[in-house]
């Protein structure tokens, strides 16, 4: 096939631990069951998101145990009022937590606002609703669904100080969803709260147009630092310690931690981080190009011609219902043939589908696409890569890597030749081809060779960035980097699958995707998962990942080693040779 066509079937896969969804469409179903749950979560399982997520019951039941007047264990009160939740044998789980107001009508497109209180006892026991994004049937999800999911040893109590563990999900800025990350075993056996995130996504969350604000987009980063400030002021309720947060994130939820760290909105709101597959040194797009991303789906949703005469009043009164928490609905009613007017009226089908394809090409950067962070705004003043190196970033211990082989996800499924391979490399790489081709030549499996390429250039995802990022804070902060190195052992039409994009987290987490999870782990995997849950909630504890029953894991400032974590070893890699980082560190990135 030509390289064309290898991009175009790409192009509409999302950089995301869901990568490989579109291709299991294609296959018989019996390869769909075949394939890891990590490497097709872009699908929610249902076709909506229930309305009754957004809206959980509130009952006057009594927080007490019925017939014994003890504290019921599945209720807890927060600031806005009391939760139930599903109490198993080893924790308890809160579900669909409303950490800001719905950003729905006139609060679409405007920082996060508070939460308004409630009486009686909300029901916390049924599931997150998705942000509005593209699933296999469709768009899915609903706009009010700044939720968030908090699981609880179920021996916390309140006067504990256990560590908070702040997960932000992946799915290239445009899926997943807090729902889809059971944390039970990650809390139950590290001894940690854990607290899973929505955030909103696409052009509802980073649309960047001068006829809305002068934010830049960043709505959705703006989220996640109102999710650490819920977390400082209620981690207590549930025995966590709200002085001792690790932010972490796969994916575009690393990415999300990355800016967090460069960001003064968050600053402060936590204490460590941990960045697993989405390196900081990857720029994000600037306010310019953000910008010009904003113009074309404005264009393209037809409000490029909206009067805009309208713009002053709507913003001063935005303005003013910021300050009273409320919609500021009737100033923008007589406003609504402006542009900020026309875009909030545009239903959230269309905004999930504007712009859907852009900067999905297989050989694009993280910044060609145009729904992610921006720098040089109020939220991300610099980029986060600059951040780190000049010391400007959150100086917070960090734990950061990457699987070995990233972007296997991203080629499975399509035939590349030995032309396609050169094609590729000739115009990514340019005057530099030949110098790649010696190094990556085709050989017998020439997709292979193209995702290795790609996976060691890292430019949408992989390992220098990765290793870049961790020289760079290195200097200013305790760094931990990683590889993880587990082979899938998944072959999809001939295809090795490798250590592919996601592959870590089911190592961590119970997922809960639209298909089927993995087959169980054997022993020896268990032990590299039981291992794994020990040095990250160890390092959310401390700040270090080492204690006993572990191999050493070397700081990488003092040493430069990178841990291998693979079932057939825990122990320091040859990272930096295996993905040639000196050649790459001397080529154009």
């Amino acid at each position: 096939m030509s390289m064309r066509a290898l991009v175009r079937s790409l192009s509409a896969v999302a950089v995301s631990t869901a990568v490989l969804a579109t291709v299991a469409a294609a296959l018989p179903a019996a390869a769909v069951t075949a394939l890891p749950a990590a490497a097709v979560t872009a699908a929610p399982a249902t076709a909506a998101a229930p309305a009754a997520t957004a809206a959980p019951a509130v009952s006057a039941a009594p927080a007490t145990a019925a017939g014994v007047g003890q504290p019921d264990p599945g209720v807890v009160r927060i600031d806005a009022g009391r939760l139930r939740g599903t109490v198993a044998d080893d924790h308890v789980r809160y579900s669909a937590i409303p950490y800001a107001a719905p950003p729905v009508g006139e609060r679409r497109w405007r920082p996060p606002a508070g939460v308004r209180p409630w009486r009686g006892v909300r029901d916390a026991m049924t599931p997150s609703p998705y942000c509005p994004q593209g699933g296999m049937q469709g768009v899915v999800g609903q706009e009010d669904c700044l939720y968030l999911d908090v699981t609880v040893p179920a021996r916390a109590g309140r006067g504990d100080r256990l560590p908070v563990l702040v997960w932000l999900h992946g799915g290239g800025f445009t899926s997943g969803g807090a729902r889809e990350y059971d944390a039970a075993r990650l809390a139950t056996a590290g001894d940690v709260i854990v607290v899973s995130v929505n955030y909103r996504l696409g052009a509802l969350g980073f649309l960047s147009a001068p006829a809305l604000d002068t934010a830049g987009g960043n709505y959705g980063l703006m989220d996640q630092a109102a999710a650490l400030r819920w977390v400082r002021r209620n981690a207590s309720r549930f025995g966590g310690d709200p002085g001792n947060v690790t932010l972490a994130g796969q994916s575009a939820g690393a990415r999300s931690v990355c800016a967090q760290l460069a960001s003064p909105d968050a600053r402060g709101m936590f204490d460590r981080a941990i960045v697993q597959s989405g390196a900081c040194d990857n720029p994000v797009p600037d306010l310019a190009a953000a910008q010009a991303f904003g113009e074309r789906a404005t264009a393209d949703l037809g409000c490029a011609d909206a009067d805009a005469t309208g713009t002053a009043a709507a913003d001063a009164s935005g303005t003013a219902a910021d300050a009273a928490g409320t919609a500021g609905t009737a100033a923008f009613a007589a406003g609504t043939a402006d542009v900020a007017g026309c875009l909030r009226d545009v239903a959230p089908e269309q905004l999930v589908r504007v712009l859907a394809r852009a900067g999905t090409d297989l050989t694009s950067r993280v910044a060609d696409g145009p729904w992610n962070p921006v720098a040089g705004t109020p939220s991300l003043p610099v980029q986060p890569g600059d951040a780190l190196r000049d010391g400007s970033a959150a100086r917070v211990p960090l734990l950061t890597g990457a699987a070995r082989d990233e972007m296997r996800a991203f080629v499975v499924g399509e035939t590349v030749t030995a032309d396609d391979h050169r094609a590729a490399v000739t115009g990514l790489f340019g005057a530099d081809a030949e110098t790649v081709l010696a190094e990556y030549p085709p050989g017998d499996d020439p997709a292979v060779a193209l995702a290795t390429v790609l996976t060691d250039w890292g430019g949408r995802i992989g390992a220098c960035p990765a290793l870049r990022t961790a020289d760079a804070a290195a200097v200013h902060q305790p760094v931990y980097a990683y590889e993880f190195a587990e082979d899938s052992r998944e072959v999809v039409d001939g295809f090795p699958m490798g250590a592919f994009h996601g592959l870590e987290l089911s190592y961590l987490w119970d997922l809960d995707m639209a298909w089927d999870p993995y087959p169980p782990l054997d022993a020896d995997q268990q032990r590299l998962s039981a291992t794994m849950i020990d040095y990250w909630t160890a390092f959310a504890r401390t700040g270090d990942p080492n204690g006993p029953g572990r191999p050493v894991w070397p700081e990488f400032g003092a040493t430069g080693a990178v841990l291998g974590l693979s079932s057939a070893a825990v122990a320091p890699t040859p990272f930096a040779a295996d993905h040639r980082c000196d050649l790459w560190a001397a080529l154009p990135r």
